[in-house]
């Protein structure tokens, strides 16, 4: 034919499910001095393009928990919504909020329920954190794709960049960090994931794009605004400009 570029486009046809949705990536999510703090990205990816460069990958799902996501990013959503009505609907029924490692058995069931298309690839990896008013102290759980459920004591980070964001947060990471030390070590392990892994996002100055941030304490949860962090990030780069390790 003289004019191929007139053929219908059927190269998507030989793609599978997983490589045509879009994908969030990096979430992280660490105990400090007043609770625990929840960080994702923005990045969404399909197969080696970008999806969406704005998307929330962190939930409020009650006054006192989070849900970060990675993976298949509509069943992602979706399933932080549905956890979200459920501890609602728990509360109307009991009159009372669920505990903290309740709402995690919860959310471990549900992945567990999603496990069939996770084996197709639409995998469902999220952390789950928040304020436990029993214990009065935070606490945050990791996933496998099986709903397995493993608590952990410090910090985690998943998703493709969560290596990098891990390696930065062994070095800046500390219990009594206060709020900006908190969000500074956040940004810090984002910005060292985006620079090793294409599919992070980091904070983009020129788009007024931040990564979303949100603190859980006894007083409940609240956001790091997108001035802190950029403050929190020219600080970074002016470190690092000076020979730091930020």
């Amino acid at each position: 034919m003289d004019q191929p570029h007139l053929l219908p486009d059927l190269s998507a046809w030989g793609r599978s499910a997983a490589e045509m949705t879009p994908h969030g990536t990096t979430v992280l999510a660490f105990r400090y001095g007043d609770g625990v703090l929840v960080a994702g990205d923005r990045l969404a990816t399909a197969g080696h393009s970008v999806a969406s460069r704005d998307v929330v990958k962190v939930f409020e799902t009650d006054p006192y928990s989070l849900m970060a996501i990675s993976g298949a990013a509509g069943p992602s959503i979706e399933m932080a919504r549905i956890l979200s009505v459920e501890l609602e609907h728990y509360e109307k029924i009991e009159g009372e909020r669920l505990e903290l490692e309740g709402k995690a058995n919860k959310l471990s069931q549900m992945i567990r329920a999603n496990l069939p298309a996770a084996m197709q690839g639409l995998a469902v990896v999220p952390l789950f954190a928040g304020f436990d008013t029993r214990r009065k102290r935070g606490r945050l759980w990791k996933f496998d794709i099986t709903g397995g459920r493993y608590e952990e004591t410090e910090f985690e980070a998943t998703g493709s960049g969560g290596l990098y964001a891990r390696e930065s947060l062994k070095h800046t990471w500390r219990t009594e960090l206060d709020r900006r030390g908190a969000i500074q070590a956040a940004v810090a392990a984002l910005t060292a994931a985006a620079d090793e892994d294409r599919a992070t996002g980091g904070v983009d100055l020129e788009r007024g794009i931040f990564p979303i941030i949100k603190l859980c304490t006894s007083s409940g949860h609240n956001d790091a605004t997108n001035e802190e962090i950029a403050t929190v990030y020219r600080s970074i780069l002016d470190a690092r400009a000076a020979g730091g390790n930020l």
